[in-house]
């Protein structure tokens, strides 16, 4: 059995890394993550994600390639 087939409330959720993904709500959210806004369906949470998650590149890299580009 999976999350999908127990659960209709979906949580949006994000790590250090600005990385997204959606949690069962009735989970406690896992270490290195938080939630972001509320509960909502699945399809819900991955529109938010979608509109949300628009460089895929991890933090530290968006950074570094940031700093590069400034000449640090």
């Amino acid at each position: 059995m999976t999350n999908a087939d127990v659960t209709d409330r979906w949580l949006v959720v994000i790590n250090d890394e600005e990385q997204y993904s959606i949690w069962a709500a009735e989970r406690p959210v896992p270490a290195g993550w938080r939630a972001v806004g509320e509960p909502d369906s699945r399809e819900g949470c991955l529109k938010r994600i979608e509109e949300l998650w628009t460089d895929m590149r991890p933090k530290s890299l968006r950074d570094r390639t940031a700093a590069a580009a400034d000449g640090r």
